[in-house]
């Protein structure tokens, strides 16, 4: 899934992006170490990996191919 963050909270490393059909969806501290990222701003198109039960596993920056 594809989506554009709504909110970062750089100090606790968690947020919240729309996903591309408007949906909102919360991502964890975890997700975001998990992506190796150091830094997430508002407006940025990630990629989001959720596990079975939908719990936002890993965020990732969307690249051009």
């Amino acid at each position: 899934m594809q989506g554009t963050v709504a909110s970062f909270d750089e100090t606790l490393h968690h947020g919240s992006l729309l996903l591309d059909d408007g949906r909102p969806m919360a991502f964890p501290a975890a997700a975001f170490a998990a992506s190796g990222l150091r830094l997430l701003r508002v407006g940025q198109r990630i990629s989001v990996e959720c596990a079975a039960d939908g719990t936002v596993v890993r965020v990732s920056l969307v690249t051009m191919p």
